[in-house]
């Protein structure tokens, strides 16, 4: 059975969000198109597009937070203004996956409680409310390979590249471009990537659409790890990546 996939590095910005389109079979997984958004074709315009055309089950790996820590819920029903909050700041801001990825992988995510990743996910909800609006479908969250329909997941290219090993010292840097081609080499002996990443030169918004591929390569494949406390995932959202 094959399986579409799609790999999105989320932004608050249209114009810095890279996304990129794929499959998944018994065969691997081949990258059939990397893209950047724009202002005259929003993300979730232009994968909406790509999906009417296609048929099967769809899985969605998204490179940005989609729940907060249910810690910080908490403490913040009734909280008033001037009022202490009980527990550490990473015990408030940070979520079980964020450090989980932390002991297994040795990648610290960013807050999504603390820092202006909140923004990054906000904007990746509404991407997926967008999609379920465009294409008049529902979106769940996967949570094992094996599912029917439009699901997504959320990954973190930094701790995929780690996970497999490969290089990515720089690669984010305007002036990172050689190590941008390295990093795309090393993803390409893992996973067949038939189209140029745009920008290469200057970005790395495509390339890390690309490497959520990898990461949704490795969940459909029964690579990730997932977690041990469901319930606390479901409410706070799950990273995965493969075990090293």
């Amino acid at each position: 059975m094959t399986i579409n996939i799609v790999g999105v590095d989320c932004a608050s910005d249209p114009r810095n969000v890279g996304y990129a389109f794929g499959t998944f079979s018994e065969e691997g997984t081949v990258v059939e198109k990397a893209a950047l958004g724009s202002n005259d074709l929003p993300p979730a315009q232009a994968i909406a597009d790509w999906l009417s055309n296609r048929s099967g089950p769809t899985l969605l790996a998204m490179d940005a937070p989609l729940g907060w820590p249910e810690p910080m819920a908490q403490s913040l029903v009734n909280h008033n203004a001037g009022d202490s909050l009980a527990g550490s700041a990473n015990y408030l801001f940070r979520r079980e996956t964020d450090r989980f990825i932390r002991e297994r992988i040795g990648k610290q995510s960013l807050d999504v409680g603390a820092d202006r990743i909140a923004r990054t996910a906000h904007a990746a909800l509404e991407l997926l409310e967008s999609l379920r609006h465009l294409l008049q479908r529902p979106i769940t969250l996967a949570w094992q390979p094996g599912f029917e329909g439009l699901r997504a997941i959320e990954v973190y290219p930094a701790a995929t590249l780690v996970a497999h090993g490969i290089e990515s010292t720089g690669y984010k840097a305007v002036k990172g471009q050689e190590a941008r081609e390295r990093v795309a080499h090393a993803v390409g002996s893992l996973i067949r990537i038939d189209e140029p990443i745009p920008a290469m030169d200057s970005k790395s918004d495509a390339l890390d659409a690309v490497i959520c591929l990898l990461a949704a390569h490795d969940f459909l494949r029964g690579e990730a790890m997932g977690p041990e406390d469901q319930a606390s995932a479901t409410k706070e959202g799950w990273i995965w990546v493969k075990e090293c």
